[in-house]
């Protein structure tokens, strides 16, 4: 009788012990599902939203899009090469995306087209930065700032710098067979070099001491003073009052401001005779 009732209560605590587990698993379930409908959710919101601003692209006025495939009768080369170039992400297809691609830039092509091509019927980015800024908003404010390429003022465009129908949008950089310094030295030739006693910094390209697009210290600089130098020559702490950077004592150089004034490093980009770069 004893051994009877022991069975009984067993059996009845392995059912419980099943039925825990069962909802246990069941509620796993619903957790894991609430989680991966949030994911899904998550996912499409963030595909369908951007945080930034969105202009309306350009348009010719009472023109339409025509498509690439309609450019590509006279620019087929210039179409071909697009499908290398980073702005070919524009690109999409279907009738209600005529307009992205040549023609998020370049407006409607109708009127263009029937008037058998010719200057004047399209947008020319060349001519007003303000194409580009449809996209790149955050760059009318770097051109904005205290120190500027003289973008705004129409004396340089984005097109020196930038190639939007082919590679990398930067000209040179990236696969292209040529440092990306070759962008800037094309114009500031006085910093192109060869030197015999180089800046390292060189190597690393031009952007590492420079914000090509405008910044609030002079000479487009990154940081002011001493602070981008210090960037990378970092400072050995030695005796009490003594900032040691390449085993020379800084301290009373570093407290008047900038490293390449008052005849010190002045040849910041390079030197034929000196080592230190004073000149």
């Amino acid at each position: 009788m004893s051994t009877a009732r022991s069975s009984s209560v067993w059996t009845r605590l392995v059912l419980r012990a099943r039925r825990v587990k069962s909802s246990w698993v069941k509620g796993m379930l619903f957790v894991a599902g609430l989680s991966a409908i949030s994911l899904v959710a998550a996912m499409v919101v963030s595909c369908a939203s951007v945080n930034r601003t969105v202009q309306v692209a350009p348009g010719s006025p009472g023109a339409k899009a025509v498509g690439m495939d309609t450019c590509a009768a006279c620019h087929e080369k210039m179409v071909e090469n697009f499908k290398s170039a980073t702005h070919a992400r524009l690109k999409a297809e279907g009738d209600n995306t005529l307009d992205v691609g040549c023609e998020s830039c370049h407006g409607g092509g109708s009127i263009h087209v029937d008037a058998g091509g010719g200057k004047g019927t399209m947008i020319n980015p060349r001519k007003s930065p303000e194409v580009c800024f449809q996209c790149h908003a955050d760059k009318r404010g770097e051109f904005s700032l205290p120190y500027t390429h003289p973008v705004l003022a129409g004396k340089v465009s984005c097109g020196d710098c930038h190639d939007p129908h082919q590679g990398n949008a930067v000209k040179t950089g990236g696969t292209a067979l040529a440092a990306q310094n070759e962008t800037c030295i094309k114009c500031h030739t006085a910093q192109r070099g060869p030197f015999v006693r180089e800046h390292e910094a060189l190597r690393e390209g031009c952007v590492i001491c420079h914000a090509p697009h405008g910044s609030v210290n002079a000479k487009m600089l990154t940081s002011r003073n001493q602070t981008l130098c210090l960037s990378c020559h970092a400072q050995q702490q030695a005796a009490s009052g003594t900032i040691k950077i390449g085993g020379r004592d800084h301290a009373s150089f570093v407290s008047r401001g900038t490293c390449w004034s008052a005849g010190c490093h002045e040849a910041v980009h390079g030197s034929q005779v000196n080592s230190s770069l004073r000149f």
